[in-house]
């Protein structure tokens, strides 16, 4: 019997100080631990990535309807 489960992979990496400060928002913001958080956004990041190649388009709307484009560059 084969096992398929995907493995999991460590790293070691610096965060710039941008970086750190938007991880420790996540962390605070969700409860989530360090290595949740960057999972999770790392996750986040390869939908939103994988959606605007093929051609859709980030948006916001705040609570007026308005709505906002995302540029990720």
């Amino acid at each position: 019997m084969t096992d398929d489960r995907p493995t999991s992979e460590r790293f070691s990496l610096t965060l710039i100080p941008v970086a750190q400060q938007a991880l420790a928002k996540i962390m605070k913001a969700t409860g989530l631990t360090r290595a949740d958080s960057i999972n999770r956004a790392v996750q986040v990041y390869g939908f939103i990535a994988e959606e605007m190649h093929g051609g859709k388009e980030l948006l916001l709307r705040d609570s007026a309807g308005n709505l906002e484009r995302v540029h990720i560059v």
